[in-house]
């Protein structure tokens, strides 16, 4: 309503200049609302990208035993050229082993390699055999560690080691390593148990079987799997992709926990492993090789004694197996001790 010169009481000067004002601002309150709706789509967007990269690089280290485990790329190649930066003190022309251990372990597997040193680990003779254990480990970018694992080394003398990056997925090169060795340096032994830090071995029960067995040569045994399938889930630690393995089942072979092979085997595996087919897997990676050499997986006893999990402890039960896993470094020095005190097998 107009009153006299006044729109609702309000000049008309003053009351456009009041519309304008309210345009105004409800224009720049559009504008500010647009903003934070636009810097809300920014950070929605970030998340979700953040989300993405998070779960890829789960998917890519799930596999790591710890944190610098992922930093670096797996060596897709068999053997690790160059020399040993760690090597045992061992002589085996002279003095050539029964049965060799090797136990594949870290820098930050101390304890464990300490508890095995003073149980089945320690040399010793049994049924008049010469048994010796030694540990495979890896390089680590970390000079100190280094330095430690150069001092344990030069202590006990019982590491082997080459330059590659001590990660899950190099376990194939840190068992070839082994190989190589044993390969290189110690083909006079009879045979080559490779295992872990957190397995037990009853050495008296394993030497006892295998001079019943009577076999030196082409000889393979451990826990037998002999229709296993490639794992596909992604998130899965033993996945493997079907780039990496394009078969749909995997030849037998034997639960890298824990198995026993003739040193010739040994050799015949270094000689050929180059011409095999790289998988992270290192006891499927074995399995390939064996097939190729026709060489057949055979049980040590009619009877279980190779366990890829963990068992409950008893001196009866423990008398009779070859090796268990799941071990803690304590539970290697109880298990011994009852093993032994009660067995009266051998000495500690």
């Amino acid at each position: 309503m107009k009153m006299g010169g006044t729109w609702l009481g309000l000049p008309v000067g003053q009351h456009l200049l009041a519309l304008g004002h309210r345009h105004f601002s409800n224009t720049w309150r559009n504008m500010m609302y647009f903003r934070k709706f636009r810097l809300i789509v920014c950070l929605t967007g970030l998340s979700c990208a953040g989300l993405w990269v998070f779960y890829n690089l789960t998917e890519f280290c799930i596999f790591s035993e710890n944190s610098q485990d992922y930093i670096f790329p797996i060596e897709t190649f068999r053997r690790i050229e160059g020399n040993f930066s760690q090597l045992p003190d061992v002589d085996c022309q002279k003095n050539p082993p029964f049965l060799v251990l090797l136990v594949t372990s870290s820098y930050h597997h101390i304890d464990a390699r300490m508890a095995i040193r003073q149980t089945w680990g320690k040399e010793r003779t049994v049924a008049g055999k010469r048994l010796v254990t030694y540990f495979l480990l890896g390089s680590t970018v970390n000079l100190r560690q280094q330095a430690d694992i150069a001092a344990e080394s030069q202590k006990y003398k019982d590491i082997i080691q080459k330059n590659f990056t001590d990660t899950y997925y190099n376990l194939t090169l840190k068992t070839m390593m082994g190989i190589e060795w044993i390969h290189r340096f110690c083909n006079q032994s009879s045979f080559v148990m490779k295992t872990d830090t957190d397995v037990f071995v009853n050495v008296f029960y394993l030497t006892e079987l295998l001079l019943r067995k009577n076999r030196t040569t082409r000889f393979f045994t451990g826990f037998l799997k002999l229709h296993e399938y490639p794992i596909r889930r992604r998130r899965s630690k033993w996945y493997v992709s079907i780039e990496e393995y394009p078969r749909k089942t995997y030849p037998p072979f034997c639960s890298g926990t824990g198995y026993v092979l003739s040193t010739d085997v040994a050799s015949q595996i270094y000689n050929i492993s180059e011409s095999i087919s790289f998988i992270k897997l290192e006891d499927v990676f074995i399995g390939l090789c064996l097939a190729k050499l026709k060489i057949h997986l055979e049980e040590l006893h009619s009877e279980q004694t190779f366990f890829p999990e963990r068992i409950t402890f008893s001196v009866s039960r423990f008398r009779k197996i070859v090796m268990c896993h799941e071990v803690e470094p304590s539970e290697q020095l109880s298990y011994w001790n009852h093993l032994v005190t009660e067995n009266h097998a051998g000495v500690l």
